[in-house]
């Protein structure tokens, strides 16, 4: 009730073991924590912020809009929800290798069990998006250095992201990602790999840190079953915008029939019940707090 019962360091240990296991992670993207509660009662493996869903959110593309106090506060309200660990998005690290630092410090201390950063410059685009520039080597590695140095639980997992494959070719994106687990990251991420075999040569040839693939939709990747990724040799795979898609697809969709129909009468089989809400949420642990308590009992609104 209120927040989860797992502290944030116990999910980082959990997230660390579940790593070390046989089994690919499943992880999937929440932009809000009533999500991130689906997300956890749907059997996933942990929960993702990302800045693509932070940003349209609010309205924004995602160009790297996001602020830093925006990202830490939503990943906090997001992770403080559910027993899974949390990994977000900080995009470029909101800045130069200081501010990366005072980004990592920001996350611990709200129960962020992980992040990623990218070697983009601003400002930066969707990882499956053309005409994207990446920063020189050593300004990333300094970035990474930062992140391990900043952090004070040595569970909470640093990853670093590469878009050099779109940019400059795959012998780069495998240079990188070599550069970035000898600076420290726990897990390399090569962003906007195209397929299998893409996939697994990038492990053969990067065989040092765990990886991590993304399998969003509608981009440059062929969407591989999760079984087939963890075949090639990857750690987690991520679902980001998945959840985001589906909702604003049946948004939209039901909006432009009500508009049309004059009512919603037609749809209620589509939405989620109230009674459904109430159990995904908790309702009935609050009433028995307040019970417990000697308070009166508060009585669902009947809008």
């Amino acid at each position: 009730m209120l927040l989860s019962d797992i502290d944030a360091a116990t999910k980082r240990a959990r997230l660390r073991e579940g790593l070390a296991g046989p089994d690919i992670l499943r992880v999937a993207g929440a932009y809000s924590p009533l999500v991130s509660m689906a997300v956890e009662q749907a059997g996933f493996d942990g929960v993702y912020v990302g800045s693509s869903t932070l940003s349209t959110e609010l309205g924004f593309p995602d160009v790297g809009l996001i602020t830093q106090t925006e990202a830490a506060e939503r990943g906090g309200q997001i992770a403080r929800v559910t027993a899974l660990p949390t990994i977000i998005d900080i995009d470029t690290g909101f800045g130069e290798a200081i501010n990366v630092a005072r980004t990592i410090m920001e996350l611990e201390l709200r129960g962020l069990a992980g992040c990623h950063i990218e070697d983009q410059v601003n400002p930066k685009r969707c990882g499956h998006l053309d005409d994207k520039g990446i920063v020189p080597l050593d300004e990333m590695v300094t970035k990474i250095r930062a992140a391990v140095a900043a952090r004070r639980d040595p569970n909470f997992l640093i990853i670093a992201r590469t878009d050099s494959r779109a940019v400059e070719g795959m012998d780069s994106a495998l240079a990188r990602g070599r550069a970035y687990h000898e600076a420290g990251a726990d897990m390399v991420f090569p962003e906007a790999m195209a397929d299998r075999d893409e996939f697994a040569g990038y492990r053969a040839q990067v065989p040092g840190p765990m990886l991590m693939a993304n399998m969003t939709e509608f981009g440059k990747s062929e969407l591989l079953e999760a079984s087939v990724l963890q075949d090639c040799g990857y750690d987690i795979v991520l679902y980001p915008v998945t959840a985001q898609r589906l909702a604003m697809g049946a948004v939209e969709e039901g909006l432009r029939s009500i508009r049309e129909r004059g009512t919603q009468a037609h749809l209620l089989n589509a939405m989620q019940p109230r009674s459904r809400l109430y159990e995904l949420i908790g309702y009935a642990d609050y009433q028995h707090f307040d019970a417990s308590i000697g308070t009166p009992t508060v009585t669902p609104d009947s809008d």
